[in-house]
Order: structure tokens, then sequence, then C-alpha cells
């Protein structure tokens, strides 16, 4: 992973497990690669919370974002309609606070 992909997904890690917390939901940690050779999105379930891990290389930024906010809402447990809800304002929370001048990262 080159410097700015690792920037931007820690950025991102920051802004989902901020608005994740601000929820009063539990906030992964995140990681990439996965350890799992073959699959972009892995959970770990650990006594203290869970860790998502995300293949970042050679993906489009949009398809590692998405993977992030799932492995919160699934970390969570949460089941429809607060997953949708969730999934919603976890989008918006990236929208609204990412730089509109990042480009296009992985």
């Amino acid at each position: 992973m080159g410097s700015g992909t690792t920037l931007h997904f820690t950025q991102a890690a920051r802004l989902l497990s901020r608005e994740a917390r601000r929820q009063g939901l539990a906030a992964p940690g995140f990681r990439c690669p996965p350890r799992v050779v073959g699959v972009v999105r892995t959970i770990r379930r650990h006594h203290g919370g869970a860790v998502v891990a995300v293949l970042v290389r050679g993906r489009p930024w949009g398809a590692v974002v998405a993977d992030m906010i799932e492995g919160v809402v699934v970390a969570n447990r949460l089941g429809p309609p607060v997953a949708d809800r969730i999934r919603t304002e976890l989008w918006e929370a990236i929208g609204l606070e990412w730089p509109t001048d990042l480009g296009q990262v992985a």
C-alpha cells in the first residue's frame, strides 16, 4: 500500500469510528489487507470488539469504503431497519467530511 493510500484508509477509519461512536455503536478496529488470501473483507471478533480487515490495493475507493461501512454494521450485529439507517449515516459522514480533492485512491 502506498503512503497516500495508507493516509486515506486511516482518515476513513477515523471518520467511520467517530461516527459509529456518535451513533452509540462500538467502533471496530480497521486494518488492511485481510489475512485470508482471495477475499476483500474479513471480520475478526474478540473479547473487546472486532477488527475489520479490508483489501485496498487495486480496488475502487468507493468499494473500500463500502466494505468498511459494512464492517461497522456487521461488527455491531445490526439488522434492518437500524442497519439501513446506520449505513446511510456513515455514508453521509464520509461524504460530508471527506476532502473532495482526493480523487481515486486505489
